[in-house]
């Protein structure tokens, strides 16, 4: 059977589920080919068929609507894409092996002030369920860096007060432990009690609320409410990733922990947190230097 008259994207889909890539690995990855076969389709080339003059176009055009960092992200997973059909024999050469990425421009990743983590928790400071929870929520992800999706994955029995962890599944079914603090474990204890009284109090699942469950998108809506009382559009899990990287190098962490905290196999993120981090060092050492202030 010729390769374009097979669904190439299912059976791409399928190899990455049996190579047990997360769900939004899978997700992103799909969403290259997609948007690919799209513009392909317009030029009335298939996905088997493409050149590099295509796949250069294809990225070039991103690259007018988009940030680097989109069509980076595309360039990517469209790498993997084709390297897997020259080796599945559905393609002879890989059209992308000598392509370069496109350059992104360096960027510190975006922290939470010190102001505004103040002001977030002073939104659920109150006594009843839902603040006991949201602040619990909050620290949490501040205190960890776990990703959205760990933390809604998250039951009861995850919880060790013992040790000062819960465990996670992280990226790939990996399992890990994420440590937290004496404050963030009070908050824990507080939402726990007051859980231990809510209708849906028998639930496995550790993150409950008014209809069951609190899902991944749940945790978003929390989240995006929380933000906007306290002054901060589109907040979101990530920006606590960000900030707990960001905190742990500026107080002197070691790099080698933040990556097992964080779950990272790679030094790639490290260059940006540090980087964040260098930017506050630079005003911090201006502020004290500054040749404006010895006229």
């Amino acid at each position: 059977m010729a390769a374009s008259s097979v669904d190439l994207p299912a059976s791409f889909e399928r190899h990455l589920r049996a190579e047990n890539k997360s769900a939004r690995t899978v997700q992103t990855y799909l969403e290259a080919v997609t948007q690919l076969a799209a513009f392909l389709q317009a030029r009335g080339v298939d996905l088997a068929a493409a050149r590099r003059e295509d796949l250069e176009a294809f990225l070039a055009g991103l690259l007018a609507r988009w940030k680097p960092a989109t069509a980076a992200n595309r360039y990517r997973a469209l790498r993997v894409f084709y390297a897997w059909l020259e080796d599945e024999g559905e393609i002879p050469d890989d059209p992308m092996r000598k392509m370069k990425p496109p350059a992104v421009p360096e960027q510190p990743a975006p922290v939470l002030s010190e102001e505004l983590l103040r002001r977030l928790l002073a939104t659920c400071a109150g006594k009843d369920f839902d603040a006991r929870r949201d602040r619990a929520l909050i620290l949490l992800l501040l205190d960890t860096g776990g990703r959205r999706a760990e933390l809604a994955g998250m039951r009861v029995g995850d919880l060790d007060f013992e040790y000062g962890v819960v465990l996670v599944l992280g990226k790939g079914g990996r399992e890990r432990a994420l440590p937290f603090g004496n404050k963030t474990g009070k908050a824990l204890d507080q939402y726990l009690r007051a859980r231990a009284r809510h209708p849906h109090a028998d639930l496995e699942w550790f993150w409950i609320g008014r209809k069951g469950r609190v899902t991944a998108s749940g945790i978003a809506q929390i989240l995006r409410r929380r933000g906007r009382e306290a002054g901060m559009e589109h907040l979101h899990a990530h920006l606590f990733r960000h900030t707990f990287a960001h905190l742990w190098l500026r107080q002197g962490g070691g790099e080698t922990d933040l990556m097992r905290l964080a779950g990272w196999k790679s030094r790639a993120m490290l260059q940006r947190y540090g980087a964040s981090v260098a930017d506050e060092r630079a005003r911090e050492a201006h502020r004290r230097l500054s040749p404006g202030d010895w006229l």
